[in-house]
């Protein structure tokens, strides 16, 4: 295994633990898939949901797709109209499932006291692109359109997600400005995937890990860009999928995005940063010293995961403009 001397200590045994998953063809990415699952359903029985109302809604998918599921979390007791995360999971476009995310999203519930709508999206390459940004773009039109009964604050929707899911959540922000569709009041973006190319020297320095390495980030975005990709310089390739791709950032909502340092994806979060910023959007921007793509979920007891969760915490109650109940 590579060493990283600039690894915060405490996140060094789940780094280490961390399997090595290898989806070339299809009888690895059941078995990856098996393994996240085995481990996600590990997890999400230690979840507690005392305090937090779940429904399952769906939303009319779009064209001929089918309805796309929404896990509806709220503070029970707290009455509505409530602001609203819609939440997307990470999982690389090709693993996981809205549950797993659900360690992060209750805590934005209970400590918040708002609602979350945790997107059940399509996995590539059964579905590959747009499938997964339509079922995302579809829960946002879904919640907005249906907010008075749903007792969402049409006004306040964040839409945010980790990882593949915070690529979806930019994908999604950019096609809703660019449609005219559900206005979005922040955008929530932790390690977020937005490009496809590979190319900063965070991609080059980290290629073998932690956790994510070079292969497994070439083959997600294969796997979720179809058939027809023809590799890092195809020009064809969609904004939505690859949110770096877009030539104008301009009009987007205020946006807080979380870096990780020895993460491949690192310059790509803080270059997107940078030129939301050039582009008038008002943007904060964490980098956390010593960590690694996923390493708030994987090690989430560590003092640098529990203070980024609370930083993360605290940029949603500013987004959406919040009462901190500290300052009263």
């Amino acid at each position: 295994m590579t060493t990283f001397p600039a690894m915060d200590p405490e996140l060094a045994a789940a780094a280490a633990e961390f399997p090595d998953l290898d989806i070339t063809d299809i009888t690895g990415l059941l078995a990856a898939r098996r393994v996240s699952d085995e481990s996600s359903a590990a997890s999400i029985a230690g979840l507690s949901y005392d305090g937090v109302d779940v429904r399952e809604i769906s939303a009319p998918g779009l064209g001929a797709a089918p309805d796309v599921p929404i896990r509806l979390l709220r503070p029970v007791g707290t009455p509505g109209p409530l602001p609203v995360l819609l939440a997307m999971h990470g999982g690389g476009f090709v693993l996981g499932k809205a549950q797993d995310y659900e360690y992060f999203c209750l805590e934005v519930v209970r400590d918040l006291r708002i609602a979350v709508a945790n997107v059940e999206y399509r996995l590539a390459p059964e579905t590959p692109f747009p499938g997964p940004l339509d079922d995302c773009y579809a829960a946002l039109s879904h919640v907005h359109a249906h907010g008075e009964e749903l007792g969402i604050d049409r006004a306040r929707i964040a839409v945010g997600g980790s990882s593949a899911g915070g690529g979806l959540a930019a994908g999604t922000v950019l096609r809703a400005r660019d449609e005219g569709g559900a206005p979005i009041a922040f955008q929530f973006l932790v390690s977020p995937a937005l490009d496809d190319r590979a190319s900063t020297v965070s991609a080059r320095q980290f290629a073998n890990g932690p956790i994510l390495n070079r292969h497994f980030n070439e083959l997600v975005w294969q796997k979720y860009l179809g058939p027809g990709y023809q590799g890092p310089g195809d020009s064809g390739v969609s904004p939505y999928a690859a949110p770096a791709r877009a030539t104008d950032l301009s009009g987007l909502p205020p946006t807080y995005i979380v870096a990780m340092e020895l993460d491949p994806l690192r310059d790509d979060n803080i270059q997107y940063a940078l030129r939301l910023l050039q582009a008038g959007v008002s943007v904060e921007l964490r980098s956390h010293p010593g960590t690694f793509h996923g390493s708030t979920e994987l090690a989430a007891s560590a003092q640098s995961s529990v203070r980024a969760q609370r930083e993360m915490l605290d940029a949603l109650r500013r987004g959406l403009r919040l009462v901190d109940p500290q300052a009263q």
